[in-house]
């Protein structure tokens, strides 16, 4: 038989229950004919259902985060590459009116020199045959020489369309990218919005009990990692870059998180991970998701400090093991870059960025 429901939980239940309900008779008038809505989603009943759908709603804001990131890391390259292709264009052009200028030049004088007259007719009229001989040979490499410009004057303007071509196709899937960010930015502010509302109508009480489950669940989610013996093989050594990248991002404790932002003041988690490893020396991809597809993967057994632990199925968060069974990450909006147990969430599994 299932143990009845302690006083507390139920006082907590009915608390939860109660201050929905008073948020959703606040947002009409009295009096006034609500318009029609669809019905909205249960509200959690317990704290642990509420910290459930918290968790849903924050691992759901970080994969639109890190799409988001993707999306803008697209945006800047597909940027300088529009800049170059524009620098391309503005010297072609110049080149092609400086070819133009001189086939233009060349054509005026072959008209004048009488070019267009054969060479034995120009030796019969000549009064000075040798002259004559001389003219030939000169009227001869200037046509050779305005074949050769004709043909560089064709090939730049061919040149100059293919430039333009893909610098209007390189403008378009620049567009496609800020698009993907505007969508993927409303989709992080969305589910943002909806947790912090929900944290909002937790009272203090509530909100304390919230915070010591977390606590415990992360505490036995690390008891169970540890107790697999992980911590007898992982090495406790860094690399000199490692011990430069996990010390950056030491230095950062304490700073908010603060989605799509890399740094100085504030981080998302593949943000201080990226800047972390850029400060050792190397650059790494922006998002969890491309550090986990891209850097070289270890076992997590072999893991060391200042290799990256990539978490959920996902690939959608990241930290930097800092040894003794912790990491340095940046969590979620509403917290600041601290330090955690590594084996608090769920390991996809770890990348090393200097292998």
């Amino acid at each position: 038989m299932r143990p009845a429901p302690s006083p507390h939980r139920l006082r907590t239940a009915a608390a939860v229950a109660l201050a929905c309900a008073l948020t959703l008779t606040a947002r009409s008038p009295a009096g006034a004919d609500p318009a029609p809505a669809p019905a909205p989603a249960p509200a959690p009943q317990t704290l642990a259902g509420v910290r459930a759908e918290l968790q849903r709603l924050y691992r759901e804001a970080a994969v639109a985060t890190d799409r988001y990131n993707a999306a803008e890391e697209k945006v800047t390259q597909q940027q300088k590459r529009v800049r170059s292709l524009n620098g391309r264009v503005e010297t072609t052009e110049a080149r092609l009116a400086a070819l133009t200028e001189r086939a233009g030049a060349a054509a005026r004088a072959q008209y004048r020199g009488g070019g267009d007259l054969p060479a034995e007719v120009q030796f019969v009229f000549a009064g000075r045959p040798e002259r004559a001989l001389d003219g030939a040979a000169r009227t001869r490499q200037a046509h050779l020489s305005t074949r050769n410009l004709l043909t560089a004057l064709v090939g730049t303007r061919e040149e100059l369309g293919g430039h333009r071509d893909r610098a209007v196709a390189s403008l378009e899937d620049l567009r496609k990218n800020r698009r993907s960010m505007d969508t993927q930015r409303e989709k992080i502010e969305k589910r943002i919005s909806a947790a912090e509302r929900m944290e909002a109508r937790l009272a203090e009480e509530q909100r304390r009990e919230l915070a010591e489950l977390e606590r415990e669940e992360t505490a036995e989610a690390q008891a169970e990692w540890v107790d697999t013996g992980i911590l007898d093989q992982v090495g406790t050594e860094a690399t000199a870059a490692g011990r430069k990248a996990l010390a950056y991002a030491t230095r950062q404790i304490g700073k908010p998180y603060v989605w799509g932002a890399e740094g100085p003041d504030s981080f998302d988690c593949s943000g201080l991970t990226s800047q972390a490893w850029l400060a050792a020396g190397t650059v790494v991809p922006r998002t969890s998701q491309e550090q986990w597809r891209l850097l070289d993967r270890v076992p997590v057994a072999d893991m060391r400090p200042g290799d990256l632990i990539i978490y959920f199925p996902d690939a959608s968060h990241v930290g930097i093991y800092a040894g003794d069974g912790e990491m340095v990450h940046a969590p979620r909006p509403g917290r600041s870059v601290t330090v955690a147990p590594a084996g608090s969430m769920e390991i996809l599994g770890v990348v090393r960025p200097d292998a």
